[in-house]
Formats: C-alpha cells, structure tokens, sequence
C-alpha cells in the first residue's frame, strides 16, 4: 500500500514510468450470479513480478493522449484512458496527460492486463496531478472500471470474495511460474455469461486453505476451466502438454494456463520445450506489488 504522506510538500515529477504486474488466480470457485448480472465468487490472486510498463507525461491542458498501437482496441474504450478520465471527473483537476502502454502482458490470457493498466494510471496520475486521494478512494474509482483493478490498487496478493473487490492480503510462499498462452483471446463476458458455467459452487472457509496445495495446484479449481476448454480447444491442449510437468491451471477467464515450479531453473527449462505458436512467459509470484515497491523509492 502507498504511504500516506503529505504529498503537497513534494516537487512533482512531469513524467513517471512505472510498472503494470500480472496476476494469476490460483483458483476461482463461482458462488451465485448476483441480481445485478455479475457473480459472488472466490479467489486467490498471486501478483508477479513482471508486466506491463506505463509512461505518464504531465499536460498542462486537460487533454488525454493515449499511445498504443493495437487495431483491435479503441482508444476511447481502453481502461488506461477510461481511468485517467475517471480520476479527472472524481477530482475536478485540470491537469491532461499522455500516456504511453507498452505490453509485455497477452490481452485476453486473463493474466490482469487491462486491470493493471487501470490501477497503475490510477495511481501514477494520482501522484503526477497531485490529486491527493488515499488508497482506499482510488480502490473505489478502480472497482467501476473492473472488479480487479482494486486488488492492483491495493498493491498486495490476496484472497478475494464477492465480486473479487472484498480483499484481504495473504502470505504465500516464493514460487516460479511458468505461464504458456496459446495464441487467442478469450472475452471474459462471454464466458461468465455461457450457460454451462457452474455458477453454484460451495464455499470455501478461506482462513483455511492449504498454501501448499494452493500454490502447488492441488486440490483447488477453476469453475471457467470446463467451459474454456470447451469453447477454446487450443487452451484444452495446452493444458494437456502441461500436465506432463506438474498440475496444470486456468487464471482467471482468460486463455493463460500455469504450472508452479520452486525454482526457476525449473520453470525455464521447461519453457524451452513450449510448442511454437503459444507465447510463454516465466515469473516469480510476490507478495507485495512491484508498482508498489518502484512508488516507495519515488515517494
């Protein structure tokens, strides 16, 4: 979490470039579909040590300028944009911005991209435009662009409830993972809104899970998994090839699968051997958010 201090005695930077991390969901058990269409759920988020990177440059007019060369994305639409226009609208500043977005992070492998790019122009423009809001404030903003923009807000790894925004920070061990993306995107509206999702899981009593069988991926599942492999027969066979190394999971509703390895040399060794065509990335889970780390040195 961001320190609370008097950021008013600063001297503000013009430009910040600071980082979006990734996050894996170790499971994701599926309670109930809510009234207002979205779904009561559990989950574990495993922040990573790497992803995304964000540059933030100071305008002095009120314009938003959005820097990202991909044809499939409206800049209009795009969370970096709709949060900085948010954070303008809550706090009546003045201020513009460009932003740059240099991905590291597949869209659609349901690894948090789009959520961490939210949280991090939330939190840097927080900061550039000398707004002054609390963590808890921007967690708010976060949880009207996307239930799991406040856990990259809040900046640690925890369990999670509700819609994903009731958070509490979890410990968990230094773990590798190697994560392997087949090369598609999956939307998570379609998948919460397939009707053969299970939607009707029993709870878990999350003060009592098991940390090893968590992070070792036993024993505890991912309700989207079925209806994924179904939909996205490439996520079915990555899953299978995985399964050669260790025990395979979904994160989140996105087309990424995992294995966790204790030590790194492990997870690059395998990653060697990923087939062609499927993009694959090692990384570390973390308790604490590397966004966060970078913020203290600046702070």
């Amino acid at each position: 979490m961001v320190k609370n201090k008097n950021l008013s005695m600063l001297n503000y930077p013009r430009s910040l470039r600071l980082p979006a991390p990734g996050k894996l969901n170790l499971f994701l058990n599926i309670l109930n579909r809510r009234r207002d269409g979205f779904h009561n759920l559990q989950t574990i988020f495993h922040l990573l040590d790497t992803g995304d990177f964000i540059t933030l440059d100071f305008r002095g007019d009120k314009k938003i300028l959005f820097n990202f060369q991909n044809d499939t994305i409206n800049p209009s639409d795009n969370l970096v944009v709709r949060a900085a226009k948010m954070l303008q609208t809550t706090t009546g500043v003045t201020s513009g911005c460009e932003i740059s977005l240099h991905k590291n992070i597949p869209i659609g492998a349901g690894l948090g991209g789009g959520s961490s790019n939210a949280a991090t122009t939330l939190i840097g423009l927080n900061f550039l435009w000398n707004c002054n809001l609390n963590t808890n404030q921007l967690a708010n903003i976060g949880k009207n662009l996307g239930a799991d923009v406040p856990v990259f807000v809040r900046g640690f790894s925890a369990s999670a409830e509700g819609i994903g925004d009731i958070l509490n920070p979890i410990s968990l061990p230094e773990i590798w993972y190697l994560i392997v993306v087949p090369g598609l995107h999956i939307s998570t509206r379609r998948i919460f809104s397939h009707p053969e999702l299970t939607r009707n899981s029993a709870p878990i009593k999350m003060s009592s899970l098991d940390i090893t069988q968590l992070v070792n991926g036993f024993s505890y599942k991912n309700d989207c998994q079925e209806v994924v492999e179904t939909l996205h027969i490439e996520v079915k066979e990555a899953m299978k090839w995985l399964k050669t190394f260790g025990a395979p999971r979904l994160t989140g509703t996105g087309s990424g699968v995992f294995c966790s390895f204790q030590l790194r040399v492990n997870a690059e060794r395998v990653q060697k051997k990923v087939p062609s065509g499927w993009r694959s990335l090692v990384a570390k889970g973390v308790n604490r958010s590397i966004l966060h780390e970078q913020l203290e040195i600046i702070i």
